[in-house]
């Protein structure tokens, strides 16, 4: 079926519920929306560079790939299917198809877990790829095991995954997180630390660690699925998998101290938000590069919408650490 085709039948189904007095659900709605939008031309590669910014050796766009989507982390509340679906989806083909177009659209890094190696060892032997691993060594019963993984496989850069740094600081095991910078360090790659938390940035902060880069989550808190301000647990997440940035405003604020480079994910919320509200969001913000998890069928859009956002900052504070 043809996308006018396609567009058509959705719409008679949608209207069809409409006057059966269904009411429209928060998806049907944002479905009826995309529907009274223009038939969309073919897409087509994306035209100019990304801009790129660097930790330490690397040089990386600052549009980076998130690899929850390859690995099957898919965050999708409680749909509890959704994360075999895009497993399935991405046999290692469809992920060299992936990487590729990233790579001819300009974003030259992945960010993904150790359990990736794989794959892109693959991409990197098979089809000549020559993309970025940032690893966030979450493998394994430790963090150094996830670390080693990581390194002896060619990561490029490794992190402390947001939520093992959010479990060490309520821990008070800030000098575990130390260790393990150490650990990457003597490797000499970038090590950086991870959080969902703002909390943990602080406590590490506090601490006097210095990782080379920070990877923190950042959204607006105003989308349809967010929990309610009064209900978001003091410190932490919320135990519904519905919200990663508890404290957007703090979060900024804190941050615009920060002097490391900020790679800032779950800028979407798992989906909730469009990429032309929180990719401006994000680098307007205070990030130097933000990570968001691609289908290829929404890679070049977003690259042109990462492209437009970079062109056209607004009120950022934060002077570009990166």
């Amino acid at each position: 079926m043809d996308n006018v085709g396609r567009r058509k039948f959705l719409k008679k189904s949608l209207a069809a519920s409409s006057i059966l007095g269904a009411a429209m659900s928060f998806e049907e709605k944002n479905l009826w929306a995309q529907m009274e939008e223009p038939v969309s031309a073919p897409k087509v590669s994306a035209t100019g560079e990304i801009p790129k910014g660097r930790i330490k050796n690397l040089e990386i766009s600052r549009l980076i790939c998130g690899g929850n989507l390859i690995g099957g982390w898919a965050h999708s509340r409680d749909l509890m299917y959704v994360s075999e679906l895009v497993k399935a989806y991405h046999t290692d083909e469809k992920v060299f198809e992936t990487l590729e177009m990233a790579e001819e659209n300009g974003v030259n890094a992945v960010l993904t877990n150790p359990r990736s190696d794989r794959v892109i060892n693959r991409y990197w032997k098979e089809r000549g790829g020559r993309i970025l691993w940032i690893s966030d060594c979450a493998f394994g019963a430790d963090i150094k095991e996830g670390i080693k993984r990581s390194i002896d496989n060619g990561a490029h850069a490794v992190y402390v995954q947001g939520g093992i740094a959010d479990s060490a600081v309520r821990k008070g095991l800030i000098d575990v997180l130390a260790d393990a910078l150490d650990t990457i360090a003597e490797s000499k790659i970038p090590g950086g630390l991870g959080a969902h938390c703002l909390e943990t940035v602080k406590a590490c902060v506090d601490a006097g660690l210095k990782p080379d880069f920070w990877v923190k989550t950042i959204h607006p808190d105003t989308y349809w699925s967010a929990t309610p301000k009064d209900e978001r647990p003091e410190g932490t997440i919320p135990e519904h998998d519905n919200m990663w940035c508890t404290k957007p405003e703090e979060t900024i604020a804190y941050m615009n101290s920060i002097e490391e480079p900020w790679i800032a994910f779950k800028v979407m919320a798992a989906g909730a938000i469009k990429p032309g509200e929180a990719f401006p969001f994000a680098f307007n913000n205070g990030a130097d590069f933000v990570c968001a998890g691609m289908f290829d069928f929404q890679l070049i859009e977003d690259v042109m919408i990462a492209q437009n956002a970079l062109a056209n900052i607004q009120n950022r504070v934060r002077p570009w650490r990166a």
